[in-house]
């Protein structure tokens, strides 16, 4: 009988935990996808969808556009774009790639890029959008699309070096106003936000300082800003590992954080971790099969998909696959 009473509390402490590691995990098993071809290698750059295809855009130094048709199983090679492009987190509108909180330059004293550039996959073109406000203006940043305006959270001003930021601002596209909106709890920088259930979630990251340690001053904090109060709070329940360069994405009622770096190890990160917003509990789902930091994901026909990053924390390897797994 005592064992009984053992067992039920042990059982009823463990449903009460934050974070569990479970068969229902939202992501199944990931995969390497075969294809006929390879794309650009590329890091600290961008992976999204637009139509029926898949497009790698920008990374260190200027890499042309990797456009990947599903149809083919093949990579095929777009327009550079006109200035060199990274650390960002790239928004789709209008059938366009919109990027900014963007840097430019060498490690580890890159500038923010001036302006937003978009590219349009119809035509393989890159332009030259508005202009960021002079003080608004850091990369690193978090970016999320919400009822046709560009929401840009955080971000580091002088590239690799410091100079953190809080800010959370509101972009028009058509009209290209600028809005500054309340300042979130905490500063962070080399992180993906995502959309869920209709408020902006800002996980992962740091605050990155390379003259001590590039790698360090990981964030476990999840900050929560509601597009209908205005308002920011702080999760009670922190994400379970630790790491920048992560990719996010919001599935269902789930936040989903993917890979990324850190001081623990050298490897780049392959934990796949989501977060119920309903219950603000974290789940671990199966790792990627090789980890990753400095590049999206995207969701497409119940799969989760990721392309190239970088193999380790830092700057190399630069990888040139593609993965997948299904969605539960």
């Amino acid at each position: 009988m005592r064992n009984l009473l053992l067992l039920s509390f042990l059982l009823g402490l463990t449903a009460c935990l934050p974070y569990r590691k479970q068969a229902s995990a939202p992501v199944g098993e990931w995969e390497t996808v075969t294809t006929e071809t390879r794309p650009v290698a590329r890091h600290e750059a961008a992976f999204v969808q637009v139509g029926q295809r898949y497009y790698l855009l920008g990374g260190r130094g200027i890499r042309p556009v990797s456009v990947y048709d599903p149809a083919t199983r093949a990579w095929t090679e777009g327009a550079k774009p006109p200035v060199e492009i990274h650390h960002f987190q790239p928004v789709v509108y209008n059938d366009e790639v919109y990027l900014l909180g963007a840097m430019t330059g060498g490690y580890p004293g890159e500038t923010p890029l001036p302006n937003v550039y978009i590219y349009s996959p119809a035509t393989d073109r890159w332009r030259t959008g508005h202009e960021i406000p002079a003080d608004r203006r850091r990369g690193g940043a978090g970016a999320v699309l919400h009822e046709g305006k560009i929401y840009l959270v955080a971000g580091i001003r002088d590239g690799h070096r410091g100079d953190h930021k809080r800010w959370l601002d509101a972009y028009d596209p058509v009209t290209g106003a600028w809005e500054v909106l309340p300042d979130a709890p905490r500063a962070r920088d080399h992180f993906q936000a995502a959309v869920v259930d209709g408020k902006l979630y800002a996980a992962a990251g740091r605050t990155t300082v390379a003259a001590t340690n590039p790698f360090a001053n990981t964030i476990g904090a999840v900050d929560v800003y509601d597009f209908a109060t205005g308002e920011w709070s702080t999760l009670e329940n922190e994400i379970p590992t630790r790491r920048a360069g992560s990719a996010a994405i919001g599935l269902d009622h789930r936040l989903i954080v993917i890979g990324g770096e850190s001081d623990s190890q050298e490897l780049a990160h392959a934990d796949v971790e989501a977060l119920d917003v309903r219950t603000s509990t974290w789940t671990a789902a199966p790792p990627l099969v090789r980890g990753r930091h400095g590049t999206g994901i995207v969701r497409d026909r119940g799969r989760l998909i990721m392309a190239s990053g970088c193999g380790h924390r830092g700057g190399e390897p630069e990888l040139d696959d593609m993965i997948r797994a299904d969605l539960e």
